[in-house]
């Protein structure tokens, strides 16, 4: 399938808790769509996810405060429920799965996760067979280092064998990985949450709208 410019339609997701969604998931999405240049960005928020337990916000809740968050993006946005309506826990396979099962074949579909997710892509289900479905792309954070010494030997061993380039990244289907040195934003959501059960308002943390949202709907309160 390719876009109007002739090319191969490329699709970016972005998943994630969204407990609540902040700037640093804003400006982690910011980066690859600059870089690849996506013909859609597609959020994807978590529904039960296994390694996490207890999201606070509903469902509905963090899809809207994600739709308030990235409704300025320079690209098409869809916000996807599927994690949110599945009835089992959530596992990204599943998810790469039925998303290429879903736009076929032809379609660059690339996962965008943080230095963070990075360090423990170990632990994920079935994690080198995300590679058949997509390609991998990972920002860094202060405080979560891409080096050796912190990504387990394997990842950065998966990683250095799929390396491509963005070109080859927006023009292939799946397989390849790249890592971004130089996202330098460091934000963190259960800080977020911990400073509005203090009754702060963190408003260089959260997007103007989601605050907004937050507060109107008495999110993250005792």
């Amino acid at each position: 399938m390719k876009n109007a410019a002739g090319e191969k339609r490329c699709v970016a997701l972005l998943g994630g808790s969204f407990d609540p969604v902040h700037n640093g998931h804003v400006a982690l999405a910011d980066y690859f769509v600059n870089l690849l240049q996506p013909d859609e960005l597609r959020i994807i928020p978590a529904g039960d996810p296994w390694q996490k337990h207890g999201l606070q916000a509903s469902g509905n809740d963090r899809m809207e405060m994600v739709r308030l968050a990235f409704d300025t993006q320079q690209v098409p946005i869809s916000i996807d429920p599927q994690e949110i309506l599945r009835s089992s826990a959530t596992y990204t396979i599943d998810t790469l799965r039925a998303v290429r099962a879903e736009l076929g074949p032809d379609v660059s579909i690339v996962f965008l996760i943080g230095a963070d997710q990075l360090q423990h892509l170990h632990t994920w289900q079935e994690w080198r067979e995300m590679f058949d479905y997509a390609h991998l792309c990972a920002a860094s954070r202060p405080g979560f280092a891409m080096d050796t010494a912190h990504v387990p030997g394997d990842v950065m061993q998966q990683f250095a064998l799929h390396a491509g380039t963005p070109e080859q990244i927006r023009n292939t289907t799946h397989g390849l990985a790249c890592l971004a040195p130089d996202l330098a934003v460091d934000i963190s959501a259960t800080d977020i949450r911990a400073a509005l059960q203090r009754g702060d308002h963190p408003i260089s943390l959260v997007p103007d709208r989601v605050l907004d949202y937050i507060e109107q709907h008495h999110l993250y309160r005792n």
